[in-house]
């Protein structure tokens, strides 16, 4: 007992008389800290600085606040956003023929141009006051993904001048200048925009363009004039061989010093009428056969004056900055809204499929092989729905969570693979011939797209999510990385200091809670609810615990290296994004109301995002560089072992027979891609097959029954056991024609084109 008083009053000594612990903690563990600090890139440390913390602050601290979570705003659009998409966007549906747009054209029909300009689909984000529809990230996204059911070749056309490029830019940078000549003609569709960024040496690494612009004095309009003379090769730009106006991102000098003392100023972004002498628009790519715009620009000494440079010049130098706090639309709106229309698609048609075409005498639904696939894509279309709703309300609460965004464009982009790959395996032949009632090959064909552009997947996943999350999440680590770069040392040990405290008091609560709740199942962590998701929030709070407590460790023993351990990185990062995932999921069944038959979906999601989140956890514990504290970590995050399993079998059969017929769970997740009058791409046909043969089910039932008693013979051909029935009278005449029409639309719905040549 007196060796226990002894050692808190030893702990009380070391940690409570500033002097002892300044000398034996705080200058030591300084010292340490600035050994082991990062080295950040200026580009990186823009990134860093850029942007703000949002709701994946809370997931990182090891005890999300969800209340915090539930207040934020339900996503929903205004009566003219609404009036947009119930008139506009559905005009805009009827026309387009994507197998036409890709096939014979490779290029949208100029009426459909003309109409977009005209209409506004290129002014979404432009303020009203400059003719804009100066919509919401919501409206935004929900548009895309309309148009993106039916072409994704149309919908890229429209999202991109609405994502990042001289639009948005201009709106939040331009001078006012610019913006008065250059908004109004961008709304009308009279100007058309596209953004030069990346080349051939700088892909994901955009912060090593080569493309260089040197201040100068040259003749301009009869003027000498001051300016840059540029010279640029761009690759993979979309819209460039149409675009009227070209952004152009690139390194500027200054090595006569004609604006000041520094001769590299940095990443600048302008804006060039590509009419100017010396611009050029190169030719075509093709992008895995879609026919959207795409291609390269190039130039070489082409002049242009200082006041061309977006925001002036003032904004020299600062374009990597004005990029980055912009890339959310492309990675947070435009590309995970092309996702979530791929889940609608593909559960809507799947399903549908699924319940009409028959094999062995039975819908290829009953299969549980094909239940086993159709269950991941209801529920990962649930999930995509879920993620696309709360980043655009984070976006519409004009914040800038670049790491949110960073796990939108990953995890969704992904998620829109799996579902189509698991939509080609189950529609068979219906998906992999193309043409006019093909509705999934041309999104399959162009997925890939999705996955490299806006930063390829493999680095945002590995480089960014963790890589900046850990950093600008914590908090204290960033405050302490500002504090170890003071100049003044006994300022920064002071401040170091106190955020030390802090840091060892939320590093020991974090380590506890999560052995805690290992040891107990979660049974004591809080919830703010009550009733079936009550588990979820509490399995949340535990792995989130794991997961700082994980951080704090990796930083102190990795340092820097950990932004080298690029595997250890992406599970630390898949750990965080998984969290955020779920947390969507439950926001988004507490905005429906909390459906019942949304359970099924909520059930299965959850238990597969917290499965992936502790075998994150358990892969980066087991390649952990130091043995000693992987031990220490098993110990404190799973002492009893991992017991999150994926979702059962029962989970999935449940979830498939819940949405094989019509029902509300349905429409909520299926909803982007309702019919219209003169739908010919193949998804109404496939969809009145299945309500006409769900419509007759009870008849169905009536001929298997009388085929079981001997009645009628077993094997028959559909039309033969139908005119078998209505002799034997087990059917009327009206029963008979109800299931002749319900035969004849199934047969058109699982029948392909084909060609006289090709």
């Amino acid at each position: 007992m007196s060796i226990l008083i002894l050692l808190i009053i030893a702990v009380a000594v070391l940690f409570g008389v500033r002097s002892v612990r300044m000398q034996v903690i705080t200058r030591p563990a300084f010292a340490f800290f600035k050994k082991v600090l990062p080295p950040l890139s200026s580009t990186e440390k823009e990134a860093m600085e850029a942007g703000d913390v949002w709701w994946e602050g809370e997931l990182f601290r090891g005890k999300p606040d969800w209340n915090k979570l539930h207040s934020y705003t339900k996503p929903t659009l205004t009566p003219d956003e609404q009036s947009f998409l119930d008139n506009q966007v559905q005009t805009a549906l009827t026309m387009i023929d994507d197998f036409d747009i890709v096939h014979n054209r490779k290029d949208l029909p100029p009426e459909l141009w003309e109409y977009f300009k005209k209409e506004g689909f290129f002014a979404l984000i432009i303020p009203k006051k400059y003719g804009g529809r100066e919509f919401s990230a919501y409206a935004n996204s929900t548009i895309v993904a309309k148009i993106a059911t039916r072409s994704v070749s149309a919908a890229v056309t429209v999202m991109v001048p609405n994502s990042l490029g001289p639009g948005e830019l201009l709106t939040h940078y331009g001078t006012q200048e610019q913006k008065d000549r250059w908004l109004p003609a961008l709304a009308v569709g009279k100007e058309l925009p596209c953004f030069a960024l990346t080349g051939p040496e700088a892909g994901s690494d955009a912060g090593a363009i080569p493309d260089i612009g040197v201040v100068c004095r040259q003749e301009f309009e009869g003027e000498e004039t001051l300016g840059i003379s540029l010279t640029w090769d761009k690759r993979y730009i979309t819209l460039a061989p149409v675009a009227t106006v070209l952004g152009l991102a690139f390194q500027m000098r200054d090595p006569d010093k004609l604006l000041g003392d520094k001769k590299n100023l940095g990443i600048t972004c302008a804006l060039i009428p590509t009419n100017h002498t010396g611009v050029e628009i190169g030719r075509r790519h093709n992008p895995l056969m879609m026919a959207f715009m795409n291609g390269t620009t190039s130039g070489k000494d082409v002049f242009i004056p200082l006041d061309w440079i977006i925001g002036g010049p003032q904004y020299a130098g600062k374009g990597w900055r004005m990029l980055v706090e912009c890339l959310s639309a492309g990675r947070g709106i435009s590309l995970p809204a092309l996702a979530t229309a791929s889940g609608h698609v593909t559960t809507k048609t799947t399903t549908a499929y699924s319940y009409v075409r028959q094999q062995f005498g039975m819908p290829i639904g009953n299969f549980e092989g094909v239940q086993e696939a159709l269950a991941r894509i209801i529920a990962n279309t649930y999930q995509l729905e879920a993620a696309r709703r709360l980043t655009t309300t984070g976006i519409d609460a004009n914040v800038k969570p670049s790491v949110v965004t960073a796990i939108a464009k990953y995890h969704m982009t992904e998620l829109g693979r799996d579902v189509l790959e698991d939509a080609m395996d189950i529609q068979s032949g219906k998906g992999i011939q193309l043409g006019p009632k093909n509705y999934l090959g041309h999104a399959f064909m162009a997925n890939p797209i999705s996955i490299t552009v806006e930063g390829a997947n493999i680095l945002t996943r590995s480089l960014m999510i963790f890589g900046q999350g850990a950093t600008r999440c914590h908090p204290y680590v960033l405050a302490e990385m500002e504090a170890a770069g003071m100049e003044d040392e006994t300022a920064a040990v002071d401040r170091f200091d106190q955020l030390l405290l802090g840091h060892i008091g939320y590093a020991t609560r974090n380590a506890l809670s999560s052995f805690a709740n290992a040891l107990t199942g979660s049974r004591l962590s809080s919830s703010p609810v009550s009733g079936p998701t009550q588990k979820y929030y509490r399995d949340m709070n535990r792995i989130s615990s794991s997961l700082a407590i994980m951080t704090d460790l990796s930083m102190l023993i990795m340092g820097g290296d950990l932004k080298r351990k690029e595997m250890i990185s992406a599970r630390m990062g898949d750990v965080l994004s998984q969290l955020y995932l779920a947390s969507a999921t439950l926001k988004f069944y507490e905005d429906n109301g909390r459906q019942h038959d949304d359970l099924p979906s909520v059930h299965y999601v959850m238990t597969e995002r917290l499965h992936l989140a502790a075998k994150a956890l358990e892969d980066a514990i087991r390649n952990f560089p130091s043995k000693i504290a992987g031990v220490l970590l098993k110990v404190l995050i799973f002492p009893l072992g991992n017991h999150f399993t994926a979702p059962s079998d029962k989970a999935a059969v449940e979830l498939v027979k819940a949405m094989l017929k019509p029902s509300a769970a349905r429409d909520r997740i299926t909803f982007l891609c309702g019919e219209f009058e003169g739908d010919t791409g193949g998804i109404a046909e496939v969809e009145d097959a299945f309500l006409a043969k769900y419509a007759a089910r009870d008849l169905y039932k009536k001929l298997k029954k009388a085929q079981r008693s001997g009645h009628i013979k077993s094997k028959l051909p559909m039309l033969e056991l139908f005119e078998v029935a209505l002799e034997k009278d087990i059917i009327t005449d009206a029963e008979y024609q109800q299931l002749l029409e319900a035969d004849k639309k199934r047969l058109a719905a699982i029948n392909v084109n084909d060609f006289d040549k090709l």
